[in-house]
């Protein structure tokens, strides 16, 4: 199976269509326990609860995480707290989802936590 944390993101222009739900599914079982939701306007995003013993646990795995999507410039919005992180990821440029979104979730399935 391709290994999707060693491809790079390609930054979107818009030109592209989101991904649909059946290439979704395929992309999705390259990356470990991301879900699938969809905002209000039926686009696709993905999203992942990453669990820490602390605070300090919590922060610096989003540091690592903004470190990758710096190198990558593919931005996910992070949420996180004491013991917490929650990633969402999509392509803003299409309102939905495209390889290098699991490229990018891929890549933070590897960091160490």
């Amino acid at each position: 199976m391709e290994d999707l944390s060693k491809k790079k993101c390609i930054a979107c222009t818009g030109d592209i269509p989101p991904l649909d739900i059946s290439e979704i599914h395929k992309y999705l079982k390259k990356v470990d326990g991301w879900d699938v939701k969809n905002n209000n306007d039926k686009s696709y995003y993905l999203i992942k609860n990453f669990k820490f013993r602390n605070f300090e646990e919590s922060q610096n795995f989003v540091i690592k995480v903004g470190k990758i999507a710096e190198e990558e410039n593919h931005h996910p919005d992070i949420s996180f707290g004491w013991g917490y992180c929650k990633i969402k990821i999509f392509t803003h440029a299409i309102k939905g989802l495209a390889e290098s979104d699991f490229i990018l979730a891929a890549k933070v399935d590897k960091i160490d936590q």
